[in-house]
């Protein structure tokens, strides 16, 4: 038991890292001609939260992206990647575009959660959310949603619903921090630790309980993404970009061989059965 709930929150701290990459960071390696669109066409624009027009191989996409931000300036720009409302309507509005155009649909998602400041509740947090998670489960092109290091809560969720869910080895992906949720139960965050491992969070936890679709392997054990780009650090950093790319076409072309009323009907599957109780866990 103990050695579990350790490997637990060393995944946390390792999917917090800042050395492992951003959305940016692959926005700009495994996709080519990267155009960003800002502004929800309602209120402003949304730092935390990147999108835009690009190609992965021939093939046009639209690709949505959760950004913290690696230097104090940067993290402050990018509200530490918690998005608010109108982030996620940016969010929404390029996959409205995206349908239109016949393009797939690429999620990054890395955040702790959705900002919770009043602002942002006073704007509609839990509405834009909310409303992702219903246009998410019914849009008509191909949808794949990876988590690239934390996945928290509904700030994650609102761009998650996705036909293929991916997750990095080494991210987690949970309702709630393990912080929190040990504040909460036993008052006491020093044992987050022990959340960690009750909230079952690795990508080894979730792909056992059907929650992702598959699990994309790191070597060696993390990016190692450095700003100042030394040989052996980027070259761990592109040959791990290259894997997630090569997932991504595979299953690109594997949602692309269905048929959309096939594909449509598969999605609802997969989450209608997500929380059906089954023994032996």
């Amino acid at each position: 038991m103990e050695n579990k709930t350790k490997l637990a929150f060393e995944k946390v701290q390792l999917a917090r890292n800042p050395e492992r990459p951003y959305s940016m960071d692959l926005f700009t390696t495994i996709f080519s001609e990267f155009m960003e669109i800002h502004g929800d066409r309602r209120y402003a624009d949304d730092p935390a939260l990147i999108c835009g027009f690009a190609r992965i191989d021939d093939d046009e996409v639209v690709v949505i992206g959760q950004q913290k931000g690696r230097d104090t300036n940067q993290r402050r720009f990018r509200n530490f990647g918690m998005s608010k409302p109108e982030g996620y309507r940016k969010a929404l509005r390029m996959m409205k575009l995206a349908e239109k155009f016949g393009r797939p649909v690429i999620c990054f998602i890395d955040t702790p959660g959705a900002y919770p400041g009043i602002d942002a509740e006073e704007r509609g947090q839990a509405e834009a959310i909310a409303f992702n998670l219903r246009e998410m489960a019914g849009i008509k092109i191909p949808t794949i949603a990876v988590v690239l290091g934390e996945g928290g809560s509904g700030g994650a969720l609102a761009i998650g619903i996705g036909d293929r869910v991916l997750m990095l080895e080494n991210a987690v992906y949970s309702v709630i921090t393990p912080e929190g949720c040990a504040a909460i139960l036993w008052h006491d965050k020093d044992k987050a630790s022990r959340a960690a491992e009750c909230l079952r969070l690795t990508a080894s936890d979730l792909q056992e309980f059907g929650l992702i679709d598959e699990i994309v392997s790191e070597e060696p054990s993390d990016w190692k993404f450095s700003l100042e780009k030394e040989s052996e650090v980027q070259a761990s950093f592109e040959a791990n970009a290259e894997n997630l790319k090569r997932v991504i076409i595979r299953n690109l072309n594997e949602l692309n061989a269905l048929g959309e009323r096939q594909r449509l009907q598969l999605r609802f599957q997969k989450f209608r059965e997500m929380g059906n109780w089954k023994s032996g866990f």
